[in-house]
């Protein structure tokens, strides 16, 4: 097979701007709405929605990549690095505290030009507990770097990136594009998500690192994104693309066999509009969650408030399913008959709605009289 960057058209991206109008209509009102839903916020729960969104990003990112990090030490490394926390909370896990540290660099720094020392710092965030790699340098191995797929012996080959040895040229080139596209750069684009949708495809087409190309090459649509639109984006990428990540891989793996990428560009606005509405979704979650504990707050014992609590960590709707006397024994550790009790009078407050019956019984969160 013969890739993008074989082709004699090799970084001249085309596509046909009339064919993802609608979608970048529809993520201009949506970014414009979110926007100003934000301005209107309280600043505590502005604060809680930029933390949320970043920890949401970090732990999806990772799992896209079959990685699953402790949401609990994520949120605990982004706050640490917002300065939120009083004093910095211990944080263990080295690749959580990683990929929390990158979160709020690249929030904090999106308007900055890229280098490739950004790109090595962030790359040594990510990788700084994996000995078996080089990390915060470019590949320099011999062998072919590939996106593979299958059991051992019968590897199925969806990508081929440059040989190594062309990666310092082929960086510096998109480093200067990513730059020249920039807000006052000599090729600046205005549409921002085109201009991501590109930075992340050349990024992936490029594959610099040994490993981390995909959390990097997300983060480089995120900075892409933020840049354009002239302040840091609230919304999580990684959530959209690993609701459906077989979708995502397939959809790359098309764009990588042409520099034609029209389809690739609908593909990914689709992606930024859907997180985008997502992100609107969250918002107007929070604000209910905290008209919520505004609400019932001083009718929670301190167990009733841990529950409660770690329900509306989930986001809307609370645990899969509800919660049951089972789990709410298994969280607070108390008996069945007392679990019971508390989650009959959480529900007689209007705190929780009961459904099913008997050992099926179980509650979900109330947040607002429509639901």
């Amino acid at each position: 097979m013969i890739y993008n960057w074989q082709q004699s058209d090799w970084r001249n991206f085309r596509y046909v701007l009339n064919e993802a109008d609608d979608r970048l209509l529809l993520f201009a009102e949506e970014a414009g709405l979110i926007n100003g839903m934000f301005k209107a916020l309280p600043d505590d729960i502005k604060i809680e929605t930029i933390v949320n969104t970043m920890v949401t990003e970090a732990v999806k990112t990772s799992e896209i990549e079959g990685d699953y990090v402790n949401r609990k030490d994520v949120m605990s490394s982004i706050r640490n690095n917002l300065g939120l926390n009083t004093i910095n909370v211990p944080v263990k896990d080295k690749y959580a505290k990683g990929v929390g540290e990158l979160m709020v660099k690249i929030r904090n720094n999106y308007s900055e030009k890229l280098n490739k020392e950004i790109l090595f710092e962030w790359h040594r965030m990510l990788m700084s507990d994996n000995q078996n790699i080089a990390v915060g340098k470019w590949r320099t191995h011999s062998e072919p770097m590939q996106v593979v797929s299958g059991a051992y012996g019968k590897e199925t080959v969806h990508f081929e990136a440059p040989p190594s040895v062309s990666v310092p040229e082929e960086m510096d080139k998109f480093i200067n594009w990513f730059n020249d596209t920039a807000p006052g750069g000599t090729n600046e684009m205005k549409k921002a998500p085109i201009r991501s949708a590109i930075a992340h495809l050349y990024f992936e087409s490029i594959h610099p690192f040994e490993d981390g190309n995909g959390r990097i090459g997300r983060a480089i649509a995120e900075k892409a994104l933020s840049q354009t639109l002239g302040r840091p984006v609230i919304l999580s990428l990684s959530r959209t693309i690993e609701s459906d990540k077989k979708t995502y891989y397939n959809e790359l793996k098309i764009a990588q066999q042409s520099n034609e990428i029209t389809n690739w560009v609908k593909y990914f606005v689709g992606i930024i509009l859907s997180a985008q509405i997502d992100a609107r979704q969250i918002i107007d979650f929070i604000i209910k969650k905290t008209l919520y504990f505004d609400k019932y707050k001083q009718n929670f014992n301190e167990r009733q408030l841990k529950v409660i609590k770690r329900m509306l960590d989930e986001g809307p709707g609370g645990f899969e399913g509800g919660i049951t006397a089972n789990k709410y024994t298994s969280i607070t550790k108390i008996s069945k008959a007392t679990a019971t009790r508390d989650l009959q009078y959480l529900a007689e407050i209007g705190a929780l709605i009961s459904t099913g019956g008997g050992r099926s019984t179980h509650y979900i969160i109330k947040l607002s009289e429509s639901e």
